[in-house]
Order: structure tokens, then sequence, then C-alpha cells
């Protein structure tokens, strides 16, 4: 199907900030599963541009000047495919994913949790995953307000609730733990239900020589109505919009994501 996405993102701040530099990875790359038909970004600046070690496509805008809002813009169409969601390796090494950071931490817990899943996961791995990945909804159903950007996966397990970002977290610690290399996923996520936020996050666990998704927060695997942006070892990895600023004071965050099909 063809998609057309709005992705508006705007800080505004309490005083002016003098120096503020934003990485962006709002451009989705053209991947087995999608295609890219048109993208821009407008921004209130110049910025340059690259790739990264996790093949992202990513934007750094820097402003010098004193400002209290920075507003950005990225949109376009694209083009997915409903054929089942499995991804090449490209250039970069699946085991690199083995490695665990602050956000995906196995504590005794998890470590617990995972470890049934063993033996059906060696059987046949993606109904063994698929089953560890409805033991974590179950376990900590999809709330908001339970966790924030940075709350660690064993930490929002604890709570027993959280967002898709918590999901995946979770899900990506247990897969670690039991030796398979694991990464998070950031896109959107086409939804009729117009409450939904279309900004959007899953995981992929590497097996049988392919990278396969898993949408834990929605019971489902991912297909043409989920749209990547970006890859990482955690949401600090893949997150569309991270930046840093010298003065500014008190922040607000507004964002909003909009998808339509244009195209069946």
């Amino acid at each position: 199907m063809k998609l057309e996405i709005r992705h508006e993102t705007v800080y505004r701040y309490d005083v002016h900030a003098h120096h503020s530099t934003q990485y962006l990875r709002l451009t989705p790359p053209s991947t087995d599963h999608q295609r890219v038909v048109e993208w821009q970004l407008n921004l209130p600046g110049k910025a340059s541009s690259g790739v990264d070690a996790f093949g992202n496509i990513f934007h750094v805008l820097t402003l010098d000047h004193p400002h209290d809002e920075i507003h950005l813009i990225a949109c376009g169409v694209v083009e997915t495919t409903d054929q089942p969601w499995q991804q090449s390796a490209g250039l970069l090494s699946p085991l690199v994913f083995l490695r665990t950071t602050p956000l995906t931490e196995c504590d005794h817990a998890l470590r617990q949790f995972a470890q049934p899943f063993a033996a059906a996961i060696a059987t046949d791995p993606t109904t063994g995953l698929q089953q560890l990945a409805a033991a974590i909804l179950d376990a900590m159903p999809y709330r908001k307000g339970e966790t924030v950007s940075d709350t660690p996966a064993a930490m929002a397990f604890a709570q027993g609730a959280g967002v898709c970002q918590d999901h995946s977290h979770v899900f990506i610690a247990c897969c670690r733990h039991l030796g398979i290399p694991a990464r998070y996923v950031s896109g959107y996520l086409v939804t009729d239900d117009e409450g939904h936020v279309a900004s959007h996050a899953w995981a992929e666990a590497w097996f049988a020589e392919a990278w396969h998704g898993f949408d834990i927060s929605n019971a489902m695997t991912p297909d043409g109505h989920h749209l990547t942006l970006a890859v990482g070892l955690d949401y600090l990895d893949a997150c569309p919009v991270r930046g840093v600023r010298h003065g500014g004071g008190g922040e607000e965050l507004h964002a909003r994501a909009e998808i339509r099909v244009i195209e069946e």
C-alpha cells in the first residue's frame, strides 16, 4: 500500500536557548519492505546528513543563535509491502545486537521470566518468540503514563505496564539473554483509531539468516501497515529526534505523526 506521512515536532522554551543540536532520524530508508517514493524535511536551518553505523539515515541540525522554538516537519510518501516480515542482515553483523545496553539489561526477575521460553525458541524460533511476546504483553499491559523515554526494561517490567517502547526493550532484553540477537525499530503504524499515536516501535530478532519482526504491543507480526524509520540497540539509537541545548529554561514538546493510506 502507498502511505502518506506527516510528522511534526515542536520544541518551545521558556527563555531563549543560546545553542542547540538536534540529531534527526526522520528519513525512512528503502528496505525489503518499503520503497520511499518521495520525502522531505522542513527544518529551521541547514542540516548535515549521513548514514550511521546501523544504516540509519540521519541529519544533524545546529542552531547557534538565540531561539525559543524549534519546528521540525518530516513528510512524504512511502510504498509498503505485505510480504512476510523478514529483513536481510545488511552491512552490520547481527552478533552486534547481542550486546546489552542500560535500557535493555536483564535483572534477576527478567532472566527468570525469559528462561522458560528457551526450549521452545530452540525448537521453533518463530513460535517460541511469539509466545515470549504474548507473555510480555500479558505481564505488562499497554498503559500510557507509567514510564518515560529512559525507563530501563527491568524497571518497566517490574512496574507491570508500559508502552511500545517498553515492550520492545523487554523483548530485546529477554532475547539477548537467551542468545538471540535482537534490535529496536522505530517507525510508524497505520491505524483506524484516530486516538492511537501513529509513531510506533517494535522489535526484530535474528534467526534463520534473517531479521524477523515482532510488534509486541499489538500482538502481531509487522506488515504493510508498519513503516520503518530507524533501528538500533535500543530507543536511544533509533529515536526520531534527540538533542542537546544550552539555555532555554523549561521545555515543552509537542509531537504528532499522521499517516493515511492513499493507495491500497
